[in-house]
């Protein structure tokens, strides 16, 4: 009789806990993106998708092309332009075409935008600490160290073996 394990068990303990790590990982970021999705609502009236590109155009304040925003927010250029109608409706971005380029779409923060994405940006650190509070100084460097080597260790998904198909 042959002794299979349940698909879900790996020989390799290393593979069940780097899982496990990756599952706790996911848990993190949808809590700490719960918590931050309400106080935006509840403090600002605004959506974490708004303060996401809101971020980015105060970053660059000469402004981004929507190709350059949706690409730098790992977005679609639709979902980016659903963002930057109602940011622009509500004065805090504002559209123009480049001279060089006239289909070129660049978009700005403005000077109410600006002053908005201060307030919320000082808030949006208040917050990430308050949550973070417990970890310290070392932790904190060593989880970075740890989100780098995973994004910087990452092969090419046009390279990767789903297993059970070769």
């Amino acid at each position: 009789m042959e002794d299979t394990a349940p698909p879900y068990q790996h020989a390799d303990r290393n593979a069940v806990d780097r899982l496990r790590l990756w599952l706790q990982m996911l848990k993190a970021v949808r809590h700490v993106e719960g918590v931050l999705r309400e106080r935006l609502r509840s403090g600002y009236d605004t959506t974490l998708p708004r303060f996401d590109v809101l971020a980015a155009l105060h970053a660059r304040p000469v402004g981004m092309k929507m190709s350059e925003l949706s690409q730098h927010l790992i977005v679609s250029n639709g979902n980016v332009t659903g963002v930057v109608d109602r940011l622009v409706a509500d004065g805090l971005a504002e559209r123009h075409s480049l001279a060089s380029d006239r289909r070129a779409i660049v978009v700005q923060i403005t000077d109410k935008g600006r002053a908005l994405m201060d307030d919320m940006a000082a808030a949006h650190l208040t917050w990430i600490n308050e949550m973070f509070g417990a970890i310290s100084e070392a932790d904190a460097a060593r989880g970075m160290s740890i989100m780098l080597d995973i994004r910087q260790g990452q092969p090419d998904p046009a390279e990767a073996q789903v297993p059970g198909t070769d």
